[in-house]
């Protein structure tokens, strides 16, 4: 997926149509010259509606939209005719999404799951017409309710990639490189930060019929969760994910302990139900190192977390890598 065609973030107005007025209306007739209350209803405004759209990975088809409207319902007219309805405004999203009002930052809706379909914001509902009001003491009523107004807000739609697990690290960490070596996916790789600006999503087999979607999170740096390094945009996509997978080289400037509490307090910071995701840890370029180097490495560890090491270029462990996660997945203990 080009960088480009990315989009992750939009802000557009949204109105939903208000409701047409009831009519004030009484029949007239060659034989009946002052009849009863023949006024009709009001349609209904148009919705705002959000559709879940599986082939969609990103928000780029509404990137250009500023303004969205629905169409505005009819008022009714004698005859007992009620007004037409106003046209509903169906917004296809990817999975994923979520709505939040603008100015109070209140989450409105969620799309996450396949063929959901949510009215994000309803249309005024038409007045009722003087046909409604009449009744036994009150056979001639000359009045008739207005229709509800439109509701009109400012709405930002944020994606939140969805995946089974997300691959959690500094850049240069090897989570691109992982990626490439698990899945059919082809993340762009080199040797400098922030090689990887979008999230990427690959399917991983463990086995036969066994499968599950990983993701390349953009990397983290120190400070991610105040913005830093577009860091609120990088951190929200691994709210969505069900396993975390933290990733250390294991030639890093840092003990791997502080590498793995520096993340973990970007994560505690940014959302502390992160912190309630099952992880695991893979100390990664493990061919760069030979058996002595990695049981040291092993006394340096954190603890309370299951560790891997791995390499993706020498394909190191990776099958054991996969067991793993799919245990996770799959609510298994592991040792």
């Amino acid at each position: 997926m080009a960088e480009q065609n990315f989009v992750d973030y939009v802000k557009i107005l949204f109105r939903s149509g208000k409701g047409g007025a009831g009519s004030v209306h009484f029949y007239r007739g060659p034989t009946t010259p002052k009849g009863g209350p023949d006024g009709g209803d009001g349609g209904r405004g148009g919705h705002i509606i959000l559709e879940a759209d599986p082939q969609e990975w990103t928000l780029l088809s509404l990137r250009y939209k500023r303004h969205v409207y629905a169409g505005e319902g009819q008022n009714g007219s004698g005859g007992l005719k009620t007004g037409s309805d106003g046209a509903d405004i169906v917004v296809r999203v990817p999975l994923g999404t979520v709505a939040k009002d603008e100015e109070t930052g209140e989450v409105l809706l969620e799309i996450t799951e396949k063929n959901q379909r949510e009215i994000l914001f309803p249309g005024g509902r038409g007045g009722k017409g003087n046909t409604f009001f009449k009744n036994a003491t009150h056979q001639s009523p000359r009045y008739a309710q207005p229709g509800e107004p439109m509701i009109e807000k400012m709405v930002i739609l944020e994606l939140k990639v969805l995946a089974d697990v997300g691959l959690v690290g500094f850049p240069n960490a090897g989570k691109s490189t992982l990626l490439s070596a698990v899945t059919a996916a082809k993340p762009k790789i080199a040797d400098y930060a922030f090689t990887t600006l979008t999230p990427q999503l690959g399917i991983v087999q463990v086995r036969e019929g066994q499968t599950f979607i990983m993701a390349d999170i953009p990397g983290i740096i120190e400070g991610a969760h105040e913005g830093r390094g577009l860091g609120h945009r990088f951190l929200r996509h691994i709210e969505r994910n069900s396993v975390l997978l933290f990733m250390i080289p294991c030639d890093t400037q840092r003990t791997l302990q502080e590498e793995f509490d520096i993340l973990m307090n970007e994560l505690e910071e940014f959302n502390p139900d992160l912190l309630d995701k099952p992880r695991l840890l893979a100390i990664t370029k493990s061919d760069l190192i030979d058996k002595e180097l990695e049981k040291m490495l092993r006394a340096t560890l954190p603890t309370g977390i299951p560790v891997v090491f791995i390499s993706s270029i020498a394909n190191k462990n990776l099958q054991e890598l996969k067991n793993l996660l799919w245990r996770m997945l799959n609510d298994q203990e592991i040792s």
